[in-house]
């Protein structure tokens, strides 16, 4: 039934996942098409490049064609226009994690990157270390590296490596995505409450990693950051291999001798000595579990070394967007209060000197609830200066557990800390193109486009002042 399959729909095509998934079945030769609501850059202007025709909106009319098999998205709901005529029409339709595990992941060695923070960072790393190696490995990452270009290939290698997602499947399959990966090797960066819309709570995010871990058969390895309480609980198990890392004493795979300049890191594991051009313990200890994992799939500290040193980033992860009139300006992803704790922590290795502006927007369904009022608070300490936005579509969520962001804003004041509210972006252009002096970095924390932000921060900047 699959092999008959030549055109593909994707309903929510701009997903980082779901735009490279479109992107790399196109050059296998499908016929690819999607839509969506939110058609902004990058992933708009990734997609146009690779010739995918994207529709704006949500119309039955972009199903005209009769696809073979829809695909849909996770953040698609009943309701949806095309959804429905899919149900309705009784077309064959699936969510994008079993899209890729029956047409690309099963029969291959599938290493699965998992955890509330770091995932998209580790994977692109992990990935480059395969890649710089000869190994062509197929590869899925909820964002683009810089090295290669994409978030997504499918190769003839025996290595699949992916991102692994907890958030939900589908609206028609509520388990996390990652329980469709088949992995072989399961890495687990760090857990944490996070997305507050479908976890109440750190067990309930618990149970979840367990059905992960459940499925790392015996053969492969449970490869888990042994310095994280909540993690602890899901390590005990019997039915595979599990080895931890980290930086305390009890770890499998410890880092000593850390060295945290602006230039990047470097660290050592018994008598290995790596380092690699990004900065801070996040990525000490995300570039840690890259390691471990490449010597259990028999890489050398030759070559993981040399994928080290050329490694290039990720887009929208602590990325400098532009320099103008002294003004740097930084685009980061980061969401969450640790997200954001840890980035700050790692820019002011990264510019020991330079007073720090942090704009935040609560974007995500967890940062736009109340649930990190509290914690968002101490999470901007290294920050000099805090801009903080209005949430984004504040009416998509109840009132009662709504973030109040002038109420951060008055208790981050409270600690003497500069901040501000204003509600939109053309008011926060205005404070911070004013404020803001050469020589100062600008980080932009969001995971959406934030009205052209970036750009317009650094246009400002450009004017004589």
């Amino acid at each position: 039934m699959l092999s008959s399959i030549r055109s593909v729909h994707f309903i929510g095509i701009c997903g980082t996942a779901m735009a490279s998934t479109a992107a790399a079945m196109q050059e296998r030769g499908f016929q690819v098409s999607g839509s969506d609501l939110n058609v902004y850059p990058p992933m708009s202007t990734f997609l146009a490049e690779r010739k995918v025709n994207v529709f704006t909106g949500y119309s039955e009319s972009h199903l005209s064609h009769k696809p073979d098999l829809v695909v849909i998205g996770n953040a698609i709901g009943r309701g949806n226009p095309e959804a429905e005529a899919v149900l309705e029409q009784k077309m064959m339709y699936c969510s994008l994690p079993e899209l890729l595990k029956e047409f690309f992941i099963r029969g291959k060695r599938s290493l699965v990157v998992a955890g509330t923070h770091g995932k998209t960072t580790t994977t692109s790393l992990l990935t480059w270390v395969f890649e710089h190696s000869g190994l062509r490995p197929s590869y899925l990452i909820g964002g683009i590296p810089n090295n290669l270009s994409q978030g997504a290939r499918f190769t003839d290698s025996e290595w699949f490596i992916i991102e692994g997602d907890e958030y939900d499947t589908a609206f028609f399959d509520k388990r996390s995505k990652f329980v469709h990966y088949l992995p072989e090797v399961a890495i687990i960066n760090n857990l944490e409450l996070d997305h507050a819309d479908i976890f109440e709570n750190v067990a309930a995010v618990q149970n979840s990693f367990k059905r992960l871990a459940v499925l790392v058969p015996r053969n492969g390895l449970l490869l888990a950051n042994g310095d994280d309480t909540n993690l602890a609980p899901l390590l005990e198990i019997k039915h595979a291999p599990v080895r931890r890392y980290g930086l305390g004493e009890r770890n499998d795979f410890r880092a000593t001798d850390l060295i945290l300049d602006p230039s990047g890191s470097a660290f050592s594991v018994g008598s290995s000595r790596f380092r690699l051009p990004l900065v801070g313990e996040l990525n000490v200890r995300n570039a840690l579990a890259v390691a471990a994992c490449a010597k259990h799939c028999g890489l050398s500290d030759a070559q993981i070394q040399a994928a080290f040193d050329t490694f290039k980033g990720v887009k929208r992860r602590m990325e400098v967007r532009g320099i103008q009139n002294g003004v740097t300006v930084i685009d980061d992803f980061a969401h969450h209060p640790t997200a954001i704790r840890e980035t700050l922590k790692a820019l002011k290795v990264r510019f020991p000197a330079q007073p720090i502006w942090s704009i935040f927007e609560p974007r995500t369904n967890s940062t736009r609830r109340n649930v990190f009022q509290e914690d968002l608070v101490t999470s901007f300490d290294d920050a000099d200066h805090v801009v903080v936005a209005a949430i984004a579509n504040p009416e998509l969520i109840p009132a009662d557990v709504r973030l109040d962001p002038e109420k951060l804003t008055r208790q981050l004041k409270s600690r003497g800390k500069d901040a501000a509210f204003f509600p939109g972006v053309d008011a926060i252009v205005d404070h911070v193109g004013q404020a803001a002096r050469s020589g100062e970095v600008v980080c932009v924390f969001t995971n959406g486009g934030f009205g052209n932000i970036h750009q317009r921060l650094l246009d400002r900047f450009s004017q004589s002042r």
